[in-house]
């Protein structure tokens, strides 16, 4: 992931890459609990509740990659309409 943002040698850093990856890939966007499983199901490693946080906040953190056209519903910005 080319963000200047996400340092892929950290938990969080790494379940950042994979969500902004899965929301590229998913031009529907993503629910809430479809991210969460598909991270839990890609990152088996990683603590779930690490997972739920990183998801909860990833609006947040990356305003200019991932954006909420409503409540529980993640999409990428390059889908926005």
């Amino acid at each position: 992931m080319a963000d200047k943002k996400i340092n892929l040698n950290t938990k969080t850093g790494m379940i950042n890459a994979a969500a902004l990856k899965l929301l590229m890939e998913d031009p529907d966007g993503l629910r809430y609990t479809q991210l969460r499983d598909a991270l839990i199901k890609n990152l088996p490693d990683l603590h779930p509740k690490t997972i739920n946080g990183c998801v909860w906040l990833l609006q947040e953190n990356f305003p200019d990659s991932v954006y909420k056209p409503e409540k529980g519903l993640f999409k990428h910005t390059k889908y926005r309409v």
